[in-house]
């Protein structure tokens, strides 16, 4: 028996009808309030009441639905069950309602309403006390949450007064519920022997299986995956190390239910594991004239890339051990870097798998997932070995230099362990979290530039340039590989379509300025498309169906008919048909199908004024032609920059006026009031045209003094001149990188002489023989020597400005 003393609630308690449940002494509830009745209560008496007997409420189970406003009050339930409101929450959206925490104390009987409005209010009688339900409240709440029917007997029970009358009712109730327990434990007990039945089961087959006795027992052994999976284990030749965590993990799987959400991911771990070749691998070809041979007809050109691809094999077959090297080929797109990655593998005998990494920025891509995390795999690595099959592919790392980074980590970082030889021979994996080793494989990376690769990556891999084509290079590439694999792909031949070299350069040189070939290509596949059209149409044309008398009992015979008389169509005779004659592509045909060229030579149009000079550019794109414009105007001194220009052109183009104002006397250049101050009231604007793309960069300094001395000189760049070098404040020309390229555009753009610093001097090595030939080359050390070349006659000394005078 409790020691709490007796409560005694009022003669006379406000009801509050409810239809959530039943609310038993010594038991808590929380009820809605949401009719008028129970809000007016709410209101009157909890939220304006002071004392504790204005918390006191009657609780009245009521079966119909209290939030109906109905004029009368419904019938009351004799029975009810005094409680203390612990908490009320309110709120008015979307309605006003209440929410009570209630607290049950003792029952009570109802003797008389006294008034039914606003709220009912009854005369009741206490029936028993707190004590005597202070032990059985919890036996009862969770007994209500496990019985759907609980209101039914909680009305019952609640009806109940006298202690014997209560445990008559009660104790059914608990044994039926002690009956269920035991019924839900047995049940458990089943299944776990069940489980334990299944496992012992598996070492029982391998030990009673004989091999060659029974097939049935061969098949129910194929069938079991798990003996599979241990076979394979047993039978593999990775490392110790895998072995050991393989080991670990099929014990583990063999004891887990396969209901388990676990389950599905050990086993894939484990298959995994065992599809990886550890040790399987290809033999190289190693026959250097067949190699050499093999990358000729695949590409034409890149003389330094397959230079490098045969030293690879020459050493490969002096040392078999040889590590594989990391290289990274750099260059402008559609210069053939994918496919000579997959020619190289096709040279060596090796599988190739590409791995694109544009836009990859999760490290999880590269080291895979932990495996705690759900949907985990491995990373693009490790996934590539998986496909390949064998440990000695060649994986081709795709755009490089396009890496990203967030938060889920920089894949950059992850690829130093990949790329480093001293490191890759011991790489983890985070799924596999055992080390693999990457030392045989041959990892090519491409990029378009190397600015964006970071040092620490750049400086893992041997750097290959694959520069732009020459137009002579192209030529040739559209007639050995494009032209072939477009007629190819639309069903054509050469006897149906012609393209000669002479058509193939007006389409490099006039629809196409590009340092790859897919421009070009796409020019192609549109020839190639509007010439399938016409010899569609001609087909259609010349097939004619000649329907001879069906009383004869012939059929249908069909004909073809070129250039006949209407009179001749329904003869019996086949006709002979002239030989197909092929399309020629010319010019007019290219202006028919391609439309108006798209590039045409405007050099001479736009140095036809001084204050205009060509620069040359390197981009990742390839190098371009760069035109300088400068003009000046009444002013106070200042100068303005247009074009996207960046921080580094333009202190590229300060040096420049300063260096031209410091040596105004001397070349005798003045402002248009004559003063050698070429700031002096004047104001200058530089332009670099194709205002929509940025630039930047160094080696436009000699581009925009050239063009600054034009505008105050008076004389006009020579037209086929284009320059590139950086400056410095006193005048010195230093040297800047991408000089092949630079050349190549130049030549694409019909120029003739190019200057360049002494010190690139050493580039023109690279250079082809034919454009070598084609164009003149004049080295300078100083912008003297510069603008010198770059003028003809000479930059001279003259009183005036626009006369020419004798050379310096």
């Amino acid at each position: 028996m409790s020691s709490l003393s007796p409560i005694q609630i009022p003669s006379r308690l406000p009801l509050l009808l409810t239809h959530e449940g039943v609310l038993l002494p010594g038991s808590t509830m929380r009820t809605s309030v949401d009719s008028a009745r129970n809000l007016q209560l709410v209101r009157s008496r909890l939220l304006k009441g002071t004392s504790l007997q204005s918390t006191i409420l009657g609780v009245i189970p009521n079966t119909p639905d209290p939030a109906s406003d109905a004029q009368d009050l419904p019938p009351l339930h004799r029975i009810g069950t005094a409680a203390l409101a612990v908490q009320v929450v309110g709120s008015n959206w979307p309605k006003p309602h209440y929410t009570l925490l209630i607290t049950g104390l003792c029952r009570f009987q109802i003797v008389q309403v006294i008034k039914e409005k606003p709220y009912p209010v009854a005369k009741v009688e206490q029936l028993d006390w707190l004590e005597e339900f202070h032990n059985t409240c919890k036996t009862r709440e969770e007994l209500g949450e496990l019985s759907e029917q609980f209101y039914k007997y909680a009305v019952q029970i609640l009806d109940a007064v006298s202690l014997e009358e209560r445990f008559k009712m009660t104790i059914p109730l608990l044994v039926r519920q002690i009956e269920g327990l035991k019924l839900l434990q047995k049940t458990r007990k089943h299944k776990q022997d069940d489980d334990k039945r299944v496992i012992a089961i598996r070492p029982i087959r391998r030990i009673t299986h004989i091999p060659g006795t029974l097939e049935d027992e061969d098949e129910d052994e194929d069938n079991d995956d798990i003996v599979m999976l241990e076979k394979k284990i047993r039978t593999s030749s990775m490392p110790d190390q895998a072995h050991k965590v393989c080991v670990k993990e099929i014990k583990r799987l063999k004891k887990m239910p396969q209901s388990m959400p676990e389950y599905a991911l050990t086993r894939n771990y484990l298959e995994l594991m065992v599809e990886l070749p550890w040790n399987k691998s290809t033999t190289d070809r190693l026959d250097i004239r067949a190699a050499r041979i093999l990358l000729d007809n695949d590409h034409y050109a890149m003389e330094k890339l397959k230079k490098r691809v045969l030293e690879y094999l020459a050493v490969r077959q002096l040392k078999n051990n040889l590590k594989g090297p990391i290289l990274c080929f750099v260059g402008p797109p559609g210069v053939g870097k994918t496919s000579v990655g997959r020619s190289v593998a096709k040279t060596l005998g090796r599988e190739f798998h590409r791995i694109a990494l544009g836009g990859v920025c999760d490290q999880s891509d590269i080291r895979g997932h932990r495996r705690t995390y759900v949907g985990s795999m491995p990373g693009r690595i490790i996934n590539g070995l998986k496909t390949v099959g064998v440990n000695n592919p060649v994986f081709l790392l795709d755009e490089v230099d396009k890496l990203g980074k967030s938060l889920q980590g920089d894949p950059a970082a992850a690829l130093l362990e990949v790329l480093d030889p001293e490191q890759n021979h011991n790489f983890t994996d985070h799924y596999l979290n055992v080390a693999f080793d990457l030392s045989q494989v041959l990892f090519i990376a491409t990029a378009n530039t190397t600015a964006t690769i970071p040092p620490a990556l750049l400086d893992r891999m041997e750097i290959i340039q694959v520069p732009g084509y020459t137009q002579e290079e192209k030529i040739e590439i559209a007639h050995r590989h494009l032209i072939p694999k477009q007629l190819e792909q639309h069903g054509l031949t050469p006897q149906q379509i012609q393209i000669p070299q002479v058509t193939t350069l007006d389409i490099i040189t006039r629809y196409t300025r590009e340092a790859g070939v897919r421009s070009l290509d796409r020019k192609l596949g549109a020839i190639c498309r509007a010439v399938a059209v016409k010899v569609a149409e001609g087909q259609h044309r010349e097939a004619r169906l000649d329907r001879p008398d069906v009383a004869e009992g012939e059929g249908y015979r069909e004909h073809i008919v070129r250039d006949t008389k209407p009179e001749s169509i329904n003869d019996t005779t086949d006709l002979a048909l002239p030989p197909e004659m092929p399309i020629l592509i010319d010019f007019h045909a290219l202006k028919d199908i391609l439309g108006p060229p798209m590039y045409e030579m405007e050099v001479s149009e736009r140095l036809s004024q001084p204050g205009v000079a060509i620069g040359l550019a390197w981009t990742p794109l390839g190098g371009e032609i760069m035109f300088v414009e400068a003009s000046r105007m009444d002013g106070e001194g200042q100068l303005t920059l247009t074009g996207q220009l960046g921080d580094v052109m333009k202190e590229s183009a300060h040096l420049a006026i300063s260096w031209l104002r410091s040596n105004a006397k001397k070349y005798h250049l003045t402002n248009a009031s004559g003063s050698f101050d070429l700031l002096e009231n004047t104001d200058i604007h530089l332009h670099f045209p194709a205002g929509a793309v940025t630039k930047d960069g160094p080696s436009a300094g000699v581009t925009i003094a050239t063009c600054l001395a034009s505008l105050f000189s008076g004389r006009l760049v020579c037209s086929d001149v284009a320059m590139t070098g950086e400056i410095t404040l006193r005048g010195l020309v230093l040297p800047v990188g991408g000089i092949k390229d630079k050349v190549l555009a130049a030549h694409r753009a019909g120029l003739k002489r190019v200057i360049i610093p002494q010190r690139n001097e050493k580039d023109l090595e690279e250079i082809p023989g034919n454009v070598r030939q084609d164009l003149s080359f004049v080295t300078a050390t100083c912008l003297d020597e510069v603008l010198n070349a770059a003028f003809d006659g000479g930059f001279t000394v003259s009183t005036r400005p626009g006369l020419l005078n004798s050379k310096l």
